[in-house]
């Protein structure tokens, strides 16, 4: 039926007809008992009858009456009357934000006060668990009153991991895996896919209508809808500068950041944005619009400038020796730095691309500072939180546990270069050093030696005969194509993920091909290929002996090379089972860089494995957290470290202390899954499942299920989650006979169990490491069979 002025709706008298989108009309009306005016949205008759669209409607009636937030649109009732479904919003006068954008372009200043006002309705529905999906300008509503609302929780799903209790309630408002949904060039990636979206999807979403408004244009908008759905897989917008506009260099960077291409590197909460776009409105920098230099040409020669400065100052410090550089960082009062925190180098250039050096050569140089001997210095993931901050240096130095923290920044402007490097005292804030250089680009390879003795002139070291051999080693020129593609090929590597792993092997073959001398891009290969083996990406035949020749490659390039005695020592422990050779590399990765955090996590793991004493796997990771004191994964690994102690009490405190810093980290909830399985505590191990997102289809993840389900009773599901490791097999991927061994254990199909462990010795699993510690083995741990097993990893007996 088409509704007119003067029908009804239980109470509700038709108006006039407001708009109408693919999921319904809207109509103003008027509520008789209360004497209001309201918006009444209907679902078309001809999809009131169809079940799917009809639950989606009634979601998104649900999901907005949970909500009450100024920046979110309010609904007041929801209703059948005959075949029409309804639902009762707030009247609003003004327009929608593709209707202002499109007769007028908005001031940066206007643009992020929107913008925050739409992230703090974000924040307080991601909150409950609801994530929007389908945030675009049309979505986004100015009243005259100058409110911004946020419309249409139309393609709206409650998070799986939000808040207890609504595991139960939102399991049927899942989506599809492969379904698509959402509006072509506002889409996530992971939309895209058709992955499940977080909260951290719409964060995406929100970026590209930030661009938008800043830029007078769509972010991702191409010829056809393939050609954007491939565009946000693939490409990165034009800069913000590129629109002619003047504008903060600051929007820049947390525009980027929102339009990562993977959820882990954007803002991870919208509050967190929200706060960035109200500090940069206290910003008075307005970027010049640049010369005309094509963007291409700016990124490439940008983004070696950018890579050989840095590096420069990073060779300058490396030829210092240990007891010069501690003799001069003396603080106020004859206090001496034993300690230091490297935040990340600021890019004040307005090339984004540049954002890759400068984070790459931020881990440079705690790298070779880490070397010194002597001086502690805290380790990338701590730092790097602390990015594009304004908090002060003494509450950062308090937080990360250090006496002094170094900056600093390089700018490019036209055919010139400079960088700033300053060293600050950490309780005083007081400048110990800072220094400034600048140069035209064609001197910029000369600049490295100048650097180097113009940095160790003002720190007052007087270099050893090692310093200046070390000194004369650093200078010697790096291919910029070499340098370049190792630096994003760590980016990658950081992220830990399938793709990404990927995708540095790719660079770090990249960086080998233009330079087959460059040992850190082998170690970087090794890694990679290392974790795609250890997360069970691929078969440990497929990835650990690849990685053992890389890394050792590039010992054989550079034998102090620390990374690359710490790759050689992993995958040695994990696929040759040489448990004392594996101690040796790691060792000697320690001896050569005190500060890897890395080599002695890895330590740990070994010491954990060969059931040498608690003490000693202890005090690695206690090392290994004091150098990386912010890390979730070093917290993690404690936890599952005591677990395999028999410690389950310190074992639960660790993986809470990893959630106080991260609530949704998959990681830890799984690790809840492991100790809590243990503790016989079967239904909170259950719920703990639904909160590690994307593992759960991880093959350790699938095994802690499975033998889950088998040990609360529920034999269906645990044999359904052998059926997938079978299915795995038969699509041609890897599926780890130990995992599978572990859920036979559990039905307690133990003949079973033992034939697969056999099958994970034939495949290498490195999983096998964990023989003696997994407590999961404890009914066959007594049969002779799993005795030859231990004996033939290498374990002790």
């Amino acid at each position: 039926m088409r509704l007119a002025p003067g029908d009804r709706l239980g109470p509700y008298e038709i108006l006039a007809p407001l708009g109408a989108g693919g999921m319904g009309e809207v109509f103003s009306a008027r509520d008789t008992r209360l004497g209001r005016d309201v918006a009444i949205k209907i679902l078309p008759e001809h999809l009131a009858e169809n079940p799917r669209a009809l639950e989606r409607f009634e979601r998104e009636a649900r999901a907005v009456a949970a909500l009450s937030h100024p920046n979110i649109l309010a609904i007041h009732d929801f209703g059948r009357e005959g075949s029409i479904a309804f639902a009762v919003m707030e009247l609003l006068q003004g327009e929608s934000l593709d209707q202002r954008l499109a007769r007028e372009q908005l001031s940066w200043r206007k643009t992020l006060e929107i913008g925050a006002a739409i992230a703090d309705g974000l924040a307080s529905a991601h909150g409950r668990g609801i994530v929007h999906r389908d945030l675009k300008p049309a979505n986004v509503f100015l009243t005259r009153e100058g409110l911004v609302k946020v419309l249409d929780f139309g393609l709206a799903r409650q998070d799986s991991f939000a808040s207890e209790g609504t595991a139960a309630s939102t399991a049927a408002a899942q989506t599809e895996p492969g379904t698509v949904l959402g509006t072509v060039g506002y889409m996530s990636p992971e939309q895209v896919r058709g992955e499940p979206a977080d909260a951290r999807s719409d964060i995406f979403s929100l970026g590209c209508v930030l661009y938008e408004m800043l830029t007078g244009r769509a972010a991702f908008k191409k010829g056809t809808r393939a050609e954007s759905l491939a565009a946000v897989l693939r490409d990165d917008p034009g800069e913000l500068s590129e629109s002619g506009r003047a504008l903060p260099a600051a929007l820049n960077g947390f525009v980027r950041r929102c339009l990562e291409k993977s959820p882990d590197e954007r803002f991870q909460s919208a509050r967190d944005l929200a706060f960035a776009m109200r500090e940069a409105l206290g910003t008075s920098a307005v970027s010049a619009v640049p010369a005309a230099m094509p963007a291409t040409a700016r990124r490439r020669r940008g983004a070696w400038v950018a890579g050989v400065l840095l590096a420069a100052a990073v060779f300058a410090i490396l030829a210092f020796d240990a007891g010069g550089l501690r003799s001069r960082l003396t603080r106020k009062g004859g206090q001496r730095v034993h300690s230091l925190a490297v935040l990340p180098l600021e890019n004040l250039s307005r090339d984004p691309q540049e954002e890759y050096f400068a984070d790459g050569m931020t881990e440079e140089l705690i790298t070779r500072l880490s070397k010194i001997g002597g001086l502690q210095v805290t380790s990338r993931t701590s730092v790097m939180g602390y990015k594009q901050t304004k908090r002060k240096v003494p509450e950062i130095a308090r937080e990360l546990g250090v006496d002094a923290i170094l900056e600093g920044s390089v700018l490019r402007d036209g055919q010139r270069v400079k960088v700033t490097a300053q060293l600050i005292d950490g309780s005083s804030d007081r400048h110990i050093w800072a220094d400034s250089y600048e140069r035209e680009l064609r001197d910029i390879l000369p600049l490295q030696t100048e650097v180097a003795e113009a940095v160790a002139r003002e720190v007052g070291v007087q270099l050893t005969p090692e310093g200046k051999a070390r000194a004369a080693e650093a200078a010697r020129p790096v291919v910029p194509t070499a340098y370049d593609a190792y630096v994003r090929g760590r980016h990658a590597w950081n992220k830990r993920g399938e793709a990404s792993l990927r995708e540095g092997i790719r660079l770090f073959q990249e960086s080998i091909d233009a330079d087959p001398t460059y040992a850190p891009a082998y170690a970087g290969m090794a890694d990679c290929y290392s974790q795609l083996g250890y997360a069970n990406y691929v078969s440990p035949e497929d990835s650990f002996p690849r990685a053992k020749a890389a890394a050792q490659k590039a010992l054989e390039l550079d034998p102090n090379l620390a990374e690359g005695h710490a790759s050689l020592g992993f995958a040695t422990m994990y696929f040759d089972w040489d448990f004392s050779k594996a101690e040796q590399e790691f060792r000697r990765a320690i001896e050569l860089n005190p500060n890897s955090a890395l080599a002695h996590q890895w330590y740990a793991y070994l010491l954990t494995a060969r059931e040498r004493p608690e003490q000693e796997a202890a005090a690695q990771i206690a090392t290994a957290k004091r150098l990386d004191p912010l890390s979730v994964p070093i917290n993690t690994d404690q936890a599952y470290m005591l677990y395999y102690y028999g410690k389950l009490e310190g074992a639960l405190k660790s993986v809470r202390m990893a959630l106080e810093m991260d609530p949704k980290n998959p990681l830890a909830h799984f690790w809840l899954v492991r100790i809590y399985t243990s503790q016989g505590k079967y239904a909170e191990a259950e719920a703990e499942l639904a909160n590690i997102g994307s593992l759960r289809t991880w093959t350790p993840a699938m095994a802690s299920a499975g033998f889950l389900y088998a040990l609360s009773g529920k034999r269906t599901e645990a044999e359904s989650v052998l059926r997938q490791f079978a299915d795995l097999k038969k699509e041609g991927k890897y599926a780890s006979s130990y995992a599978i061994a572990v859920v036979d254990v559990g039905l307690g199909e133990k003949d079973k169990a033992i034939a697969h462990l056999e099958d994970a010795l034939r495949e290498r699993s490195n999983w096998l490491v964990w023989l003696k510690r997994d407590p999961r083995w404890s009914t066959i741990r007594e049969d002779p069979r799993f005795h030859d097993l231990v004996r033939r990893v290498g374990l002790p007996a």
